[in-house]
């Protein structure tokens, strides 16, 4: 049997053991975001040969109008209010229970962090003989940033979980003031940043940003956004604020940053993504309803599983798939690299090009698939330092990574690369199934 029909055939027994009362569209529009998220990358991704040496395009760079189109394909907003809502409910669940801090952060941690050690794993030791055979480290430098700009994602929505009780906390004392409370912080930030030339500020907009977007996802949970005419409204308040922002502000079109870019609107984040999530946390919710009827099928509802039983390992390894792909082409000459971006041939190759990414991806779903399915950890919950301890050192080197890549000049980021291994390791989220193993060692017989 292929990895194919094993892969449905699971999914559709979890399918039908679904109890009806979980919301499935959450889990759509997990699945639905991912898959923006990775074709958006491949597409945009533009490597091209130009006499004889490699160019990394940009579609939004080199397709100027391709830029407006961000409104859309520029989902992390809907990944955070998504966590919003799936976090709410964990978090309230862990509260019936009596499950304390440590026991709920190092859950999480283990089902986030864990499936990014392979890709470290694999690209550690990889640059390291790059550099050692005496490839350009700028080449490498690349490389491995390219691959590794998922991490970015990864490291913000850490320190978000990290912080969710309190932020939960925050919404259920002073619901939707808590949103405007991190809103006009992310304001205040930028007018800081971009009216004052205040720098170090501007890096605290992950914080504000990112939570304003994740309480959206709070009252989704809480049921706090009525019926259809409210749901429309945030949609049309949120595009309003969104287009006012970059007409009247110093704001660009693009949601996505590219080369060349004097402001770009997400690294750091700006105000204009909290827009952006109001704007697609309401046409999001105004498909609510629809797309419930439509999940209630089992042949529907299979799909949306069998895309998020592998949605994290998707996500972190469909760059090091186009990485490669690029390698070996440059190796053999560089077919296919030749085509000018933007062309009317580079439009139609697309089409060929997102195929081919898609095969060469799969082999790495099933290799690495698994290691987002960690096994259930029954050790005594941690104190609540070492998972804190573990979220700060995987965001730290996670972050590092995605902002330098594994290699530069210098040679390995070591640093950057032991940061979120010596966390994990120190912080107690791996670990488990050697304590079952004494465990079982020390019963007697």
């Amino acid at each position: 049997m292929n990895p194919l029909t094993r892969t449905m055939e699971a999914a559709e027994k979890v399918a039908r053991a679904t109890p009806p009362t979980r919301n499935r569209y959450v889990d759509l529009l997990r699945a639905l975001s991912i898959l923006v998220v990775v074709y958006g990358h491949w597409l945009v991704a533009a490597p091209e040969v130009v006499n004889g040496e490699i160019r990394i395009g940009h579609a939004l760079t080199d397709i100027p109008w391709t830029r407006g189109l961000t409104w859309v394909l520029q989902v992390m907003p809907i990944f955070f209010f998504v966590g919003g809502y799936s976090n709410a409910l964990g978090l309230r669940a862990s509260r019936r229970k009596g499950v304390p801090y440590g026991k709920w952060l190092n859950d999480r941690l283990r089902r986030l962090v864990i499936p990014v050690l392979p890709v470290l794993a694999l690209w550690a030791p990889g640059a390291w003989l790059a550099v050692t055979s005496g490839v350009d480290t700028e080449l490498v430098r690349v490389g491995s940033q390219a691959a590794l700009v998922p991490v970015w994602f990864l490291a913000t929505y850490v320190l978000i979980v990290a912080v969710a009780p309190w932020t939960l906390k925050m919404w259920e004392r002073m619901g939707w003031w808590s949103f405007v409370a991190f809103a006009g912080a992310a304001a205040t930030v930028d007018v800081l940043y971009l009216g004052f030339e205040v720098d170090p500020v501007r890096w605290l907009n992950y914080v504000f940003v990112w939570n304003a977007v994740h309480i959206l996802g709070y009252a989704w949970a809480d049921g706090r956004i009525g019926g259809l005419g409210s749901r429309g409204m945030f949609a049309v308040g949120g595009f309003t604020a969104l287009a006012s922002l970059i007409v009247l502000g110093p704001y660009p079109v693009s949601m996505v940053g590219f080369a060349g870019a004097t402001v770009t609107n997400s690294n750091p984040p700006k105000v204009t993504l909290v827009a952006l999530g109001v704007f697609q946390f309401g046409v999001a919710m105004m498909f609510e309803r629809v797309a419930q009827r439509r999940l209630a099928r089992v042949s529907a509802w299979t799909k949306v599983v069998a895309i998020n039983g592998s949605i994290m390992t998707l996500y972190l390894w469909h760059l090091t798939a186009m990485v490669a792909v690029v390698g070996l082409l440059l190796l053999a000459g560089g077919p296919g690299l030749g085509i000018g971006v933007g062309t009317a041939m580079w439009w139609i190759t697309r089409p060929v090009w997102l195929a081919f990414m898609t095969l060469v991806t799969v082999p790495f779903l099933v290799g690495f698939g698994r290691f987002e399915r960690p096994r259930t950890d029954n050790r005594p919950a941690p104190p609540a330092w070492k998972p804190v301890l573990a979220a700060f050192a995987a965001c730290a080197g996670l972050g590092l990574l995605a902002a330098r890549g594994i290699a530069d000049a210098g040679g390995l980021n070591v640093v950057a690369l032991m940061l979120p291994l010596a966390g994990v390791v120190a912080g107690g989220v791996v670990g488990a199934g050697r304590w079952e193993r004494r465990q079982r060692t020390a019963r007697p017989r």
